[in-house]
């Protein structure tokens, strides 16, 4: 398991899945598309509708594209 990245602030969260682990599958707010206490994400950057996030239960990092903004083509 990686270590959670130097810059990671709790100050800049996302609610997406984590690919990875899957940790919010059974999680009744989260299946309700709420903000969830528990099931959160670190926010690490973004590039236009790009985002870098990393999972603070398995700390798995990915790279999300939220099809808003400034898309790639």
């Amino acid at each position: 398991m990686m270590p959670i990245d130097p810059h990671a602030d709790m100050g800049r969260r996302a609610w997406m899945s984590c690919p990875n682990c899957h940790d919010a599958r059974d999680c009744a707010t989260c299946q309700a598309s709420r903000t969830c206490g528990q099931h959160w994400r670190y926010l690490l950057s973004n590039t236009g509708s790009r985002l870098h996030l990393q999972c603070p239960n398995c700390t798995h990092m990915w790279v999300h594209e939220t099809g808003f903004g400034a898309t790639r083509s």
